[in-house]
């Protein structure tokens, strides 16, 4: 088995063989792995590889991360005012979604598909490798204290408090964003 700690950089004039893994199998630091040859691979990472990182380069071939495609939704971006509401609407649902220049992609799940016909926003299901960006920090308003110190009082938070619709349609999923593929 090889240990994988980290990407290698790739070669173009070396053939490629794939190693097949699920998005949600890539987003792990410690995976194992195995090549369409039946080489196998641990993978012991600081950082989550993407789809289409080299991870090993031998002198006749190189093994490169091949996502698996998944079915999500494309939803077309129109105007600003559109786009907001698109991206609130699918924000509200704490879904991953990438963001590109013309469209919006998510998971193609229940929830978001009744929102959008809900919303009467346009979408359609296609399949793609679907890439969402590394989870961004959220706080749900947990309040903290300081130790006393005259003219701050320790006992008071410093957080936001917001609501939820936690109904049948409600999902808590992390919140990222990216570009899309088009």
């Amino acid at each position: 088995m090889h240990r994988i700690h980290h990407p290698s950089e790739p070669r173009d004039d070396l053939p490629v063989v794939r190693i097949p893994v699920d998005r949600h199998q890539l987003a792990k630091r410690r995976w194992r792995g195995e090549a369409e040859d039946g080489t196998v691979f641990g993978f012991d990472l600081e950082v989550p590889l993407r789809h289409g990182q080299v991870v090993r380069v031998e002198a006749d071939r190189q093994y490169r991360i091949e996502q698996a495609p998944e079915s999500c939704l494309r939803i077309p971006l129109g105007g600003p005012e559109e786009s907001a509401r698109i991206g609130w609407s699918v924000g509200n649902l704490h879904f991953q979604a990438a963001f590109g220049a013309d469209a919006v992609l998510v998971m193609d799940d229940l929830a978001v598909r009744q929102m959008l016909e809900r919303e009467g926003i346009p979408h359609e299901r296609v399949v793609r490798v679907f890439e969402p960006a590394a989870q961004v920090g959220h706080s749900h308003g947990h309040g903290h204290s300081h130790p006393q110190d005259p003219g701050h009082p320790a006992d008071h938070g410093h957080g936001h408090g917001h609501d939820h619709d936690d109904g049948p349609t409600a999902a808590h999923g992390p919140h990222a964003l990216s570009p899309a593929e088009d």
